[in-house]
């Protein structure tokens, strides 16, 4: 549908006047390419300068908003001598030789103030003597004088002077009103995308249709599309903000709902080969095992048994904590499925965890005649032998290959499987039903689909993000292992943990370093020192951020000398990866410094020390993922973390907290799904994101799904939902 001035929803940010090139290129950085891309771009909060308030009444110190009338205007250039001005930990800039200040006398019924624009010599011509003017700043008082200083303005034509005349009070845009505030890029400003949005939304807000079933509207008491729109960027009150707020709220969460169960109901009409369990080799399998299953582990093999015994495509979830067992209870699963005749697929998200995925199920599946193959970019195995690609392939093809492990090059290559019955993915839950058609291009039925996940879930995400998946959960760790001690690090007990490090490593243990960047940070002042950055009044502390490189040398050279340190990173190449984690497994390295590559999967049982530097730069989650690659063997194991701010919230419950899914829980309060799930990669607004701790919302959104789909699975009477679902899994990105 377009306008009569030529502007639709899809219309091209390059077609919406007053949009230049470099405008363009700062939109699409935060996602924007289209009108309907800018009018959803949501303010994050809103200030109040609704409150016009007489000049006489103007306090210092307060942020206030005044209207009144220009009764005289000047530029006054002051000269001075070049002087070093001191900033506390930072370069020291200097002043210019001139300085130019805009001075104004505005009136109004009560009397007058003055106010002054700093370098701003162009508002000379932007205000005439005699114009109306909102005003938004603080008074300030120097030397006797009293100002107004800089404020944020806006031009009233006299028609609307509102308190000075009789007319109708001004719409105004950035003043006296509920103002938006964005979030924003380098280059672009809240009042920039206002005063674009403002018109856009002026021209078009009639025309956006309503893609919320009206009774799904009227049940929950949500307000309708157009008005929530305008009320959202520009609300009369702030509680219109928040009822608008509420419905963009409710409907991001109903339209995720409605996606994951319109998958969930796809999935179920799709065949797969039953599976039948054979207890007897799964059994054996148990009992040839040098430790005892828990409670947890056999429950969780026993539902996918019996999932994969189903007519339909298994699409379940097992998630527990690092270190609780998932690998074992997946491979009852594989074992069971080539024992019926069945190839399985092995995904791992790195070369590096692929490789140790084919080494532990070959050694857990010794004696039982299983023929596992490693596909990577960097070599191809079989038989613990090395082959060449073209003969792996073919061997899957002809079904000599029982388990095939690898990379996504699984699915990117041209693999085909002789008969796929189970597909077993790790730390990848959005695999969806064209990648598994493309791993099994001949076969009549979809394979089986087992998902596997060290990061603790809590219930709610559970229910939002993966409600299409049925979830297993091993929430208990085998037996025998020692809790990890967790302590914050302050920077004058540094010198003590490193005398803790140097006595474990004479005890011949392992240390893992772990910090958050590669290379220091451009925006850091030499000698790591914090830097503080002065810019338009507004004030940016950058705080140390320690790098694997700069640390990688510290520790080499000044620390511990003596010591093997090693160094790993994601920019080295795969060779200098395998180079340095052999050398650390073979225990030629005593410390190892990397960055958040070992998260996942890294498995070293001689390993006691996990120290993370920044500590305070990662979630909980992160943090919680780290310290589970130590821990893994018969010694007691430490995990420091090193911080400036000692107080903060995520590193107390780290020291308190052992359980990944209370952990995950408090995550969820602290920092909210964002963290947890990868707020950039889902592109659901901020106060959406916030909303999804909300059990009683998520399950309302849920049900109110449920209740549509049960009515009409197809969509065929909401035609304008369908379309605007089909938008929203592009979107969010759910395969």
């Amino acid at each position: 549908m377009t306008t009569s001035n030529g502007v639709n929803l899809s219309t091209p940010i390059e077609e919406i006047p007053r949009v230049g090139p470099q405008y363009q290129k700062r939109l699409k950085r935060l996602g924007i390419k289209t009108v309907r891309d800018i009018l959803f771009h949501f303010p994050h909060r809103y200030e109040d300068f609704s409150d016009i308030i007489p000049i006489s009444e103007v306090e210092e110190g307060k942020t206030v908003c005044i209207q009144g009338k220009i009764a005289d205007i000047k530029n006054i250039r002051i000269f001075k001598r070049s002087k070093k001005v001191n900033f506390p930990l930072s370069p020291s800039p200097r002043l210019g030789r001139s300085m130019t200040i805009t001075e104004t006398l505005v009136n109004d019924n009560s009397g007058g103030i003055r106010v002054t624009w700093f370098n701003q010599p162009y508002l000379i011509n932007t205000f005439k003597k005699g114009d109306f003017v909102f005003l938004v700043g603080k008074m300030v008082s120097k030397k006797g004088r009293r100002y107004l200083s800089s404020p944020a303005y806006e031009k009233i034509p006299p028609q609307f002077a509102g308190a000075l005349g009789n007319g109708e009070r001004y719409d105004s845009v950035h003043t006296g009103r509920i103002v938006p505030i964005y979030p924003e890029t380098e280059g672009m400003s809240s009042r920039w995308l206002r005063f674009i949005i403002k018109p856009l939304l002026t021209k078009i807000k009639d025309e956006i249709p309503e893609t919320l079933p009206e009774e799904i509207r009227k049940e929950n008491d949500l307000l309708p599309i157009k008005e929530a729109i305008w009320q959202i960027h520009f609300p009369d009150t702030l509680e219109k903000a928040e009822l608008s707020k509420k419905r963009f709220v409710f409907e991001e969460l109903f339209n995720l709902a409605l996606a994951i169960l319109r998958e969930k109901i796809k999935l179920a009409k799709e065949k797969a080969i039953v599976i039948p369990v054979n207890l007897e080799v799964v059994k054996k399998f148990i009992q040839k095992l040098p430790f005892k299953l828990t409670l947890d582990q056999k429950k969780s093999a026993w539902q996918i048994l019996k999932d994969l015994e189903k007519s339909r495509p298994m699409n379940r979830l097992l998630n527990g904590d690092a270190g609780s067992g998932k690998t074992v209870v997946a491979t009852i699963a594989v074992l069971n499925a080539v024992k019926a005749g069945f190839q399985t697929a092995f995904m791992a998200p790195t070369e590096i965890l692929a490789k140790q995925h084919f080494k532990t199920l070959n050694g857990l599946l010794k004696g039982f005649k299983v023929k596992i193959g490693l596909i990577t970019g960097k070599g191809n195995f079989f038989d613990s032998k090395k082959i060449k690609r073209k003969e792996m392939v073919d061997k899957t093809k002809n079904g000599e290959i029982d388990i095939l492990i690898g990379t996504h090059a699984l699915v990117q290559e041209k693999v085909e499987f002789k008969k796929l019955g189970l597909v077993i993915i790790d730390e990848q839950h959005r695999f969806g039903i064209e990648q598994r058609a493309k791993l099994c291009r001949k076969q009549e039925f979809l394979p089986h689909l087992l998902s596997m996940s060290a990061t603790p879930i809590p219930r709610t995400l559970a229910l939002t993000i993966y409600g299409d998946l049925d979830l297993s959960l091993i929430k208990k760790m085998p037996k025998g292992r020692k809790k990890i001690i967790t302590r914050i690090i302050p920077p004058q007990k540094r010198r003590e943990a490193y005398a803790f490090i140097r006595g474990e490593v004479k005890n011949c243990r392992q240390v893992f370093v772990i910090c958050p960047r590669i290379e220091p940070s451009t925006k850091n002042n030499g000698g790591g020192q914090t830097a503080l950055l002065v810019k338009r009044e507004f004030y940016s502390l950058w705080a140390e951020t320690k790098a694997v490189k700069e640390e990688y040398k510290k520790l080499k050279k000044e620390i511990f000398p003596d010591l093997n340190v090693g160094m790993l990173h994601g920019k080295m190449k795969t060779e200098e990866k395998e180079k340095a984690l052999l050398s650390f497994k073979g225990r030629k390295t005593d410390i190892l410094v990397s960055t958040s590559v070992i998260e996942v999967g890294i498995d070293f049982p001689n390993a006691t020390i996990m120290m993370i530097e920044g500590a305070d730069k990662f979630g909980l989650a992160q943090l919680h993922q780290f310290r589970g690659r130590v821990g893994r063997g018969k010694y007691q194991s430490y995990c420091f973390l090193f911080s400036d701010f000692s107080s903060n919230p995520r590193l107390k419950a780290m020291t308190q907290l052992q359980d990944g899914f209370e952990l995950a829980e408090k995550d969820l309060k602290l920092r909210g799904p964002g963290d947890l799930i990868g707020q950039r990669q889902w592109g659901i607004p901020n106060f959406v994101m916030a909303s999804m701790g909300n059990l009683e919302l998520v399950e309302k959104t849920r049900g109110a799904a449920k209740e549509i789909l049960e009515k009409d699975p197809e969509l065929k009477k909401y035609p304008l939902l369908k379309e605007r679902l089909k938008e929203f899994r592009e979107r969010i990105h759910l395969e």
